[in-house]
């Protein structure tokens, strides 16, 4: 039995919405953890750290403010704010269109 098209993007764009806000989540931890001096010696904090690198690596020091945790919370926030929004956009399309 086939899926009716409408349900296919719907599950397609809740995945994507989900991926959205993992990533955004991700981001998100590792400005907490920075700003609360985690302990970058934690395997989970290193993991959390890499993958929160890797996620922002177009928007890590794009901004030179003076304060290391100032350029933290620009950088990896502004990757946070783009992949939540622009990842519900196309879930919203998705959810719309078909």
């Amino acid at each position: 039995m086939s899926m009716p098209s409408r349900s296919r993007s719907n599950q397609a764009g809740r995945a994507i919405a989900i991926v959205a806000d993992i990533m955004a989540a991700i981001l998100g931890l590792w400005i907490l953890m920075y700003l609360l001096d985690a302990n970058r010696a934690n395997d989970f904090v290193q993991f959390i750290q890499d993958a929160a690198r890797w996620l922002a690596g177009w928007s890590y020091d794009l901004f030179t403010f003076d304060e290391d945790w100032a350029r933290v919370v620009a950088g990896y926030g502004l990757a946070a704010i783009v992949y939540l929004f622009v990842g519900h956009v196309i879930a919203n399309r998705m959810y719309r269109h078909h």
